[in-house]
């Protein structure tokens, strides 16, 4: 059900060598790029109906409008089951506790008498956020969108999700009721690349954003992609991700049931273990048998995830190679399960976000931690930060000297620029002192 990778006995590689030992889903953003650029123009130059013939397209739905109504919303969140009212509600208010806490306040440093340098933060006036509504719904995406946007003072916040047929060709009805939660009341009934294209370019019902930011498809990715520079993002996401640094403390049947919880997002989805146990590697094997024959979304995405290419067991010699592994490997979701978890994770240099100890599972961050799940994938997390209040927030230097501090250090600024051979850029200086530079 799941291949094995078997690293023991040798000295791992270094860097790009090792990374290239491990295993990965294919997602070439690139190819994808090619087929949402004519999508991506088409809602450039027709907007609104563009999007109504798209959803007729690829979501089977035909829609007089794309904005969702007022009362559709209102009306979502009035049917919404009271157990998963209760439910969001305590993600949203988990999630403001921890977003509420990543808040930057502006800071003035005082480089010498006379100058200071303060930074302001400011945030996005505008974002367009997606929530995916393929093979599942996601409010809890919408939650993580939302709260962080909101705590970094975003002004306008507007959401897409796709069309549903079942839903009368409304997104389906817990999004809709997620945004009344959060009080979001510009939605679109919108999906794949022409939403990211309905957010950049704007269109007659739909005002341009600054930034997108949600999860979604290849086509989702290759829209970002197409966009950027245009529009802030927030990461390219690909499949989902798992990892697990396990020893022979770890219960397997919580490895396996975590590496399962993750395996049904998607065929394509990554779930990985490493370990220096060959008799948890033994267990863990055996034991996802019979949890997987027990769930669902068997046959379309479990099997085919852990059967991929992309999920492995990988044996190595010492918790400290798999420290190696894990962090040339830079999972979106990392799980520790070792003995003193806490002391491994501290050491963990690439993840996108770190769950510690069996009472940690990603189950949790996917929805009632605190913490956002929107993470980089495909080893992103190497450089990458999954989406929080910063995402939304742009630092803006302010520079105020007196007439003294200038004169201090114009003979720099000058000897900087004619080395640059830059002479204009001294001179704007020298303008200021009747082109003599001041006597130090």
């Amino acid at each position: 059900m799941i291949s094995r990778i078997d690293l023991r006995g040798d000295a791992l590689p270094e860097g790009g060598a090792l990374r290239d030992l491990l295993p990965r889903a294919e997602f070439d953003v690139e190819a994808a790029l090619e087929k949402v650029r004519p999508i991506c123009e088409d809602v450039h130059h027709r907007g609104t109906a563009a999007l109504i013939e798209y959803a007729q397209k690829f979501d089977g739905v035909e829609l007089s409008q794309v904005r969702v109504p007022a009362e559709a919303i209102k009306a979502a969140l009035e049917d919404l089951d009271p157990a998963v009212r209760a439910a969001l509600e305590e993600s949203i208010r988990r999630a403001r506790i921890v977003h509420r806490g990543q808040r930057r306040t502006e800071h003035t440093t005082q480089v010498v008498p006379g100058g200071t340098v303060t930074e302001k933060w400011v945030p996005v006036e505008r974002v367009g956020l997606y929530a995916p509504g393929g093979r599942s719904v996601y409010p809890s995406s919408v939650v993580m969108n939302v709260v962080p946007a909101q705590e970094a003072g975003v002004e306008s916040i507007a959401l897409a999700s796709p069309p549903q047929k079942e839903f009368g060709g409304l997104p389906h009805p817990t999004i809709l009721a997620a945004c009344a939660l959060l009080g979001v009341d510009e939605v679109y009934a919108v999906g794949g690349a022409q939403a990211v294209a309905m957010f950049a370019h704007g269109t007659e019902d739909c005002l341009p954003s600054n930034m997108v930011t949600g999860p979604g498809n290849i086509w989702v990715a290759a829209a970002k992609r197409y966009f950027t520079g245009k529009i802030g993002i927030d990461t390219e996401a690909g499949p989902t991700e798992i990892a697990v640094l396990a020893d022979s403390t770890a219960d397997p049947v919580h490895v396996a049931a975590d590496l399962i919880s993750q395996a049904e997002h998607d065929p394509l989805a990554a779930a990985v273990l490493v370990t220096d146990s060959a008799e948890l590697a033994d267990a863990v094997e055996k034991e996802l048998a019979p949890q997987v024959a027990a769930t669902k979304h068997v046959e379309d995405r479990i099997k085919p995830a852990l059967a991929g290419k992309q999920s492995a067991i990988v044996l190595v010699d010492s918790l400290e190679d798999g420290l190696k592994v894990v962090d040339a490997y830079g999972a979106e979701h990392l799980e520790i399960q070792t003995a003193d978890a806490a002391a491994w994770a501290a050491r963990v240099r690439n993840a996108g976000a770190i769950f510690v100890g069996p009472w940690a599972p990603v189950s949790l961050g996917d929805y009632c931690a605190g913490s956002n799940h929107v993470l980089p994938t495909g080893g992103c997390a190497c450089h990458s930060s999954g989406l929080s209040v910063q995402s939304f927030l742009r630092g803006i230097h302010i520079v105020d000297y007196t007439r003294d501090a200038l004169a201090d250090v114009t003979h720099h600024v000058v000897t900087l620029a004619e080395a640059e051979d830059l002479p204009a850029h001294g001179a704007a200086l020298k303008a200021r002192f009747g082109w003599k530079v001041p006597t130090q």
